[in-house]
């Protein structure tokens, strides 16, 4: 189990803390820089962009070519309650700059308030091009599991100017969107899941608002990676969603979550005896410091239902809950509820995902068999065979740094949701699912990673400078390609533009799978055998989960 479990948290662990440490210093050099830039630009035309919502007047800027409103409040929060609506402000607000991330650990120096805060980090972002038009809309779940992240990492302007108004929103994450002390207090029902309620609020602002900014309220997509993608799927299982969101885009975001009602409760009362809070006094678990509360979090899941180990390939701890009324199940397990059975999903993965890559050393077949028998044991020459089958020009190094984690729920999740046998999602779903890969390889790590394909599909190459300093034609074009399909596909649910092959919905039979990069082009089941020997390999300590849970 080493190469398909030692690798992804260690991984994800590294990503999300280089990510913060460089936000950090982006939200005081770069992106101040930028904003004060594009501030200045502004005050030399006529006027900046002025919107009306129902909490009062936004004033945004311009960028690259859209309106940009930043930092816009969309609920108001108290620790370990559901959000609530905003209080309407007088004259106009302005929302030039990116508003505070939620509370999170961050490595070097300490974040100003308004760069990270508890109870202002409530906040979302649009752009558009017109303000009188009648939009798609594309709201944007950042990545950063259920932990860490910021709508800053991913900013929409490029991709609102293929005809659609673009939302990316912060919302409350780890032990303040996730601590369940229902166990403990009614008053405290809901606050194992109100990092997703908020989301959830943040949706009905767009409801409420998002036409004076040129969207469509009853035409909502939402689409996330990662976490985000995870976010996608909960809110596919969430009655209070139902009706804000028309489309769902899940990118490689299909890790489990295995959260019970047992499992957080127990966690909620193991926290508060780390505080030395007993029941009667819960209130005062509101006075306790974020770096308090959340190393008492950690210390908590270590004492009770235990802390996850590098590569586990599931996640539990502070994240979404099943309750019954909040969160029907948790998603991919491996369908969603009926009530999504109307929302058309595009879902997919990247080739490489978050498994180590092996393409900076030489290496024969012969020496990976070696390395793969640590994982597939006596089906380690089916894997080769079926890998050669699947991905015919495969090296060596390929068989080692394909992805183990995603791909294999990701087939599973689609066949559930597709399949018309009896008891299958499938026989009742009205809308299409449709399956990509993304493979095209940064040529600085010879890989196809977790998340490179995000500037392709917001079409914001120029920031990917450290994989491609000068963007090749051929890169351009297919970023052109992918955010025109994204925001297609947020337009009527089908994905297909021109100049692609005819891309059909996913079933069991035909596996369907559009694969994105230099050239585009369709394979039709091309890795099932494959999947379910890495399923039945890569995932022994979420078989072991399950037996005992039954």
């Amino acid at each position: 189990m080493y190469l398909c479990t030692k690798t992804y948290y260690t991984i994800y662990s590294m990503n999300m803390k280089i990510r913060t440490i460089v936000l950090s210093t982006l939200l005081i050099i770069g992106f101040s820089t930028t904003d004060n830039r594009i501030c200045s630009a502004a005050t030399h035309q006529s006027s900046t962009p002025v919107v009306s919502t129902r909490q009062g007047r936004v004033e945004g800027i311009m960028q690259e070519g859209t309106m940009g409103f930043l930092g816009i409040p969309y609920a108001k929060i108290e620790r370990f309650q559901p959000p609530m609506p905003v209080d309407r402000w007088q004259g106009v607000r302005p929302c030039k700059k990116w508003g505070p991330q939620a509370m999170q650990p961050v490595n070097g120096r300490e974040l100003s308030d308004d760069e990270m805060s508890e109870l202002r980090s409530c906040v979302l972002n649009v752009w558009t091009t017109d303000l009188k038009v009648h939009r798609p809309v594309m709201v944007w779940l950042h990545g950063g599991g259920f932990d860490s992240g910021t709508s800053a990492w991913n900013p929409g302007m490029q991709l609102a100017k293929k005809d659609v108004v673009v939302v990316s929103i912060n919302h409350r994450l780890n032990i303040l969107g996730f601590l369940d002390l229902s166990a403990v207090s009614e008053k405290y029902k809901y606050s194992g899941n109100v990092g997703m309620l908020d989301i959830v609020q943040a949706l009905q602002w767009v409801r409420d608002n998002i036409a004076k900014f040129g969207g469509d309220p009853s035409n909502v997509t939402i689409f996330g990676e990662s976490g985000g993608g995870g976010k996608v799927g909960t809110l596919l299982c969430m009655p209070s969603a139902k009706g804000l969101f028309h489309k769902a885009i899940i990118m490689s975001g299909t890790i489990l979550n295995v959260n019970n009602r047992e499992m957080t409760r127990e966690l909620g009362k193991a926290v508060l005896k780390e505080l030395g809070i007993d029941n009667e006094h819960i209130d005062r678990i509101k006075d306790v410091s974020y770096q308090e509360l959340y190393q008492a979090g950690q210390r908590a899941m270590a004492a009770s239902i235990g802390t996850r180990r590098p590569g586990t390939p599931m996640m539990w701890g502070f994240g979404p809950t099943p309750d019954g009324e909040t969160l029907l199940q948790q998603p991919f397990q491996p369908d969603f509820p009926t009530l999504s059975d109307n929302i058309p999903i595009l879902i997919g993965t990247t080739f490489n995902e978050l498994q180590r890559l092996r393409y900076n050393r030489e290496m024969t077949f012969d020496e990976a068999r070696v390395e793969l028998e640590r994982t597939f044991a006596e089906e380690t020459d089916s894997y080769i065979r079926a890998f050669k089958k699947a991905w015919p020009d495969c090296t060596p190094q390929d068989l080692l740094s394909i992805d183990w984690l995603f791909r294999p729920k990701t087939l599973i999740t689609a066949d559930a949701i597709t399949s018309t046998e009896p008891g299958n999602r499938g026989a009742t779903r009205k809308a299409p699912t449709y399956m990509y890969m993304f493979t095209c390889r940064s040529p600085k790590s010879k890989g196809s990673v977790h998340g490179y394909e995000l500037n392709y599909c917001f079409n914001t190459l120029n920031l990917a400078r450290q994989d491609l300093p000068i963007v090749p034609e051929e890169d351009q074009h297919l970023a052109d390609v992918m955010s025109n399909v994204w925001a297609q596909f947020a337009h009527t649910g089908n994905p297909n533009i021109n100049g692609l092959p005819a891309w059909n919905p996913y079933t069991p039979k035909n596996g369907e799978l559009m694969v994105f990069d230099h050239k585009c082009y369709i394979l039709n089941n091309p890795d099932r055998e494959l999947q379910q020997i890495i399923d039945r390999h890569c995932f022994k300590q979420l078989d072991e989960f399950r037996k005992n849970h039954q």
